[in-house]
């Protein structure tokens, strides 16, 4: 028996419905129909990915600098420019600007609850 490879992630937010609200306007994702009542799963390709009440006894305001130091999550997306030029015209906090890698176009942000979130377009 062998593990294949990430099967489903999630981030553990301090407020669902203001992170939720983030990933859906801001990132264009939809929310599946069905979902445990502590999180907020989205459809995402190839697996999908929550955001969800922290689990009992994590603090995520003790967490420094911020949560998932020390994680590198990466989204997928179409057009990461036009992601990132949105994303600046609503405020949000852009931590590496964006250039042109191995990954393609690739930028990070900073989600509402201070995750690094990195995008990039090759496919």
């Amino acid at each position: 028996m062998t593990v294949t490879g990430p099967d489903f992630f999630s981030l553990q937010v301090r407020d669902l419905d203001r992170a939720a609200a983030f990933y859906e306007t801001h990132l264009g994702l939809s929310r599946l129909p069905v979902a445990p009542p502590h999180a907020v799963v989205f459809g995402t390709k190839t697996i999908p990915f929550a955001v969800r009440e922290p689990v009992p006894g994590t603090d995520l305001d003790a967490i420094s600098p911020r949560p998932g130091s020390g994680v590198a999550l990466w989204l997928h997306a179409d057009d990461t420019q036009a992601l990132h030029d949105r994303l600046v015209d609503a405020g949000v906090t852009i931590l590496t600007e964006p250039f042109d890698g191995p990954f393609g176009r690739t930028f990070a942000f900073a989600d509402p609850d201070g995750y690094a979130i990195t995008v990039h377009d090759k496919a």
